[in-house]
């Protein structure tokens, strides 16, 4: 009888930002294939209690454990140990001992890591599947960090951790018998850096609920003002979305007001850092904070936005607003991994300038932004549901019908 030992970074539930959406969605897919044991880290006691609450009922057996280690801490332990910062960070002693336990019990056949830091809980020897999801390659996105970080501060620190997560991300995949990435861009770019064949690295894409995100469902007005909205959703402590935030706020949107005087801009996430909670001071840029429902801001928008300058992966922001016919206005980096035609399903736009023609453009023209919206909606019917994303975890670990 096979039961999976499901070991994730953050609790799945809710699945509310892109990482969780990932997560939760493996979660009901293995479920379907054998009982799951779920082994996971929580940011704080309300993500515990709330996952715990949510998902106790549907696993094998669950352990959630609050991980409680601040950055300086996670800094000074891996400069003193050689390890990666990342993984300091996710490192719970209670955790690893709840799996050692559950493992000792051998009950458990196969196993699926989420998240690179979640490969120090695999055991050392084990006779069953292991499938190690990275998701993304996090040593390319520290690499960036410290390449704009070259005169600050943080450079040492982002460059350091782009060589220790590299070195990790290669060692464990050539310990596991599969490594999955969001993206074939992603993977092809990890087949390059560890020397590891497309036999053990795989694509693995994220996938889109279109039941939930329906144009057609009926929303609580949100945004409600005179002047075309452009909406960017997404987690707003994390760096990226600090960054495209920020460069819409300032640069992009002033140059949309030309022609466009009254028009507006939604930021719509969570935990706002203070550089975004200040960008609500700007004209005609509102900060919303986390809200209980994207989608009432989704489908007030006028156009979506993801001018992101950074991106790894599949930008599940961007199949939100497609799946809820919105008509999207992305960066390349945005845009990267997406199977959808610039000009058909969305806009790519380089540069302010750019970017604030092609949301120019939408504003001018409602009934071709609607098409195009239309037409987003029908790729992401056609091409991302979770079920057909998440097959190939069946086949991968031996257990497909």
């Amino acid at each position: 009888m096979a039961e999976i030992l499901f070991l994730v970074h953050r609790a799945p539930w809710p699945p509310d930002r892109g990482d969780r959406i990932r997560s939760w969605h493996m979660f009901e897919a293995l479920a379907k294939l054998a009982p799951v044991h779920v082994a996971a880290l929580a940011d704080n006691a309300a993500d515990a209690r709330a996952a715990r609450e949510k998902m106790a009922p549907l696993c094998k057996s669950l352990c959630i454990e609050v991980r409680d280690v601040s950055r300086p801490v996670a800094l000074a332990g891996a400069v003193l140990h050689g390890e990666p910062i990342s993984n300091r960070l996710f490192r719970s002693a209670a955790l690893a001992e709840q799996v050692g336990a559950l493992l000792a019990l051998g009950t458990i056949t196969h196993i699926v890591a989420f998240s690179g830091q979640m490969a120090q809980y695999l055991p050392s020897r084990f006779d069953g599947p292991v499938i190690m999801d990275f998701v993304d390659v996090d040593s390319a996105k520290f690499a960036t960090y410290a390449e704009q970080d070259k005169s600050q501060p943080m450079h040492w620190v982002h460059a350091r951790e782009a060589v220790k997560l590299a070195a990790h991300e290669a060692k464990v995949a050539r310990e596991v018998d599969a490594s999955l990435f969001v993206s074939e861009a992603e993977a092809a770019l990890f087949r390059k850096r560890s020397g590891l064949g497309g036999d053990i690295v795989f694509a693995v894409e994220n996938g889109i609920d279109t039941d939930r995100f329906d144009p057609d469902a009926t929303f609580a007005p949100v945004g409600e003002g005179d002047g075309p909205l452009a909406v960017f959703t997404g987690q707003m402590d994390y760096r990226p979305n600090i960054d495209a935030v920020h460069w819409f706020a300032a640069d992009i949107l002033p140059l949309i007001r030309k022609r466009h005087p009254a028009a507006r801009f939604a930021i719509v996430g969570r935990a706002p850092a203070e550089e975004v909670r200040v960008l609500g001071e700007l004209p005609g840029v509102v900060v919303t904070g986390e809200v209980p429902d994207v989608r009432p801001w989704l489908a007030a928008a006028d156009a979506v936005v993801a001018p992101l300058l950074l991106a790894r992966g599949v930008q599940n922001k961007l199949l939100e607003a497609m799946a809820m016919a919105r008509p999207v206005v992305a960066s390349s980096a945005a845009a990267t991994g997406i199977d959808a035609s610039d000009g058909e399903h969305l806009l790519v736009a380089e540069g302010a300038e750019a970017m604030a023609r092609a949301v120019c453009r939408l504003f001018d023209d409602p009934a071709a932004a609607a098409t195009m919206g239309a037409a987003a909606r029908a790729r992401m019917i056609a091409r991302y549901g979770w079920d057909a994303r998440l097959a190939p975890l069946g086949q991968l670990l031996g257990l497909a019908d």
